[in-house]
């Protein structure tokens, strides 16, 4: 099974979106299943075969999740961190404006979903399969 420092060194290459779809075989590679990341701290939960589950602390400070979602501005904060011209945080701080509560990545599916306070779905997009050498 995997373990949070793996978590954390494979995180540690990611310096924007763009480096998502790697991100996500690197943690494929070690066993992560699907993971949901909670935008108020930055804590997450992993999960792994067999019902293996691993939870990680606050990696901020806690932000303030929109009362309403807006998919709309989810999309544009999306659209611009995967360019790679915003940082992890700057986009956690984005999400938490646009009402994202949590999102939620399934690698089976190669998609990751954003869901607002009420638990209802604002956005799900797919993850690119990446080529690896």
């Amino acid at each position: 099974m995997f373990t949070i420092e793996q978590i954390h060194t494979t995180h540690s290459k990611v310096k924007s979106g763009a480096d998502f779809p790697a991100y996500i075989q690197d943690l494929i590679h070690i066993g992560v299943l699907s993971y949901d990341i909670f935008v108020t701290d930055g804590h997450a939960t992993y999960s792994g075969k067999d019902g293996f589950c691993i939870s990680s602390g606050k990696q901020y400070a806690p932000l303030k999740i929109a009362s309403e979602g807006n998919e709309q501005k989810l999309k544009d904060a999306l659209k611009v961190h995967q360019q790679g011209l915003t940082d992890y945080l700057t986009f956690c701080k984005q999400a938490a404006e646009s009402g994202v509560e949590k999102w939620t990545v399934d690698m089976n599916n190669m998609t990751c979903s954003y869901y607002d306070k009420q638990g209802l779905l604002l956005v799900i997009g797919s993850i690119p399969n990446i080529v690896q050498n």
